[in-house]
């Protein structure tokens, strides 16, 4: 995704130089004290990137945003950056900031709701989430939507949405990742964590018999599948 971002600057800056050569028709371009900074700003947010220099291309990119404060594409590309380095509490706070200048813009959603969810913040995490299921119905958003349900105790929120997500055809042909018994990642059908998940929320609900029951038709899918172990072995003590 670094890429469509440098893409993006490398036009910007073009974009900046045709605009000034068009209004001026003699030989020597002038160009405002404004634009002279984008400008700098983008070529070092360019070669930034280039060198993997994260941090000065982040100060570039507020250098840009400064004489820029309403273009919202400059600001996604600043709260991208926090978010491919992993730091969610700025990335989830730019993206919020996108969202106010462009509420349609469904990248800077997915970014505030993995960066929320990143820093604890379920409720807003959830929040975004839902927008984004309403703008792109994906199973995956549903998915995420349905255990952050059931984590803030919505629990008919949550089994209605793993309903739903086994009714379609991507329970069956998805997998997902989660730790074995000796730590370490492995595949397994996305279908095995629906039911186990609508095991927790039967167990959490006092309905133990059902619980037991979702468990099983787990483990009778993947039966090296640890959550469901553990599940099953919580209900029994």
């Amino acid at each position: 995704m670094k890429y469509l971002i440098m893409l993006f600057l490398t036009v910007f800056a073009a974009t900046v130089f045709a605009q000034d050569q068009a209004q001026q028709p003699t030989e020597q371009t002038q160009l405002s004290a404004g634009q002279i900074f984008s400008l700098h700003h983008a070529r070092t947010y360019q070669a930034a990137i280039r060198y993997n220099d994260y941090g000065v291309a982040k100060q570039a990119l507020y250098g840009i945003l400064v004489e820029n404060p309403q273009n919202d594409s400059i600001l996604y590309s600043l709260s991208l950056l926090y978010f491919q380095t992993q730091n969610y509490p700025s990335a989830a706070l730019t993206a919020r900031d996108v969202l106010i200048l462009n509420p349609e813009n469904v990248s800077a959603m997915e970014i505030a709701a993995i960066s929320y969810d990143n820093v604890g913040a379920k409720d807003k995490a959830l929040e975004q989430y839902e927008s984004l299921y309403l703008k792109t119905d994906d199973f995956q958003t549903l998915y995420k939507m349905a255990f952050l349900q059931y984590e803030l105790k919505s629990y008919t929120e949550s089994k209605t949405n793993a309903d739903i997500l086994l009714s379609k055809k991507e329970a069956e042909e998805l997998n997902a990742v989660f730790n074995d018994a000796e730590g370490n990642q492995k595949e397994y059908p996305i279908k095995v964590a629906l039911l186990n998940l609508k095991g927790m929320i039967a167990q959490a609900e006092g309905d133990a018999k059902s619980a037991e029951s979702l468990y099983q038709q787990a483990l009778a899918i993947s039966p090296d599948f640890q959550m469901a172990k553990e599940s099953l072995a919580s209900l029994k003590k």
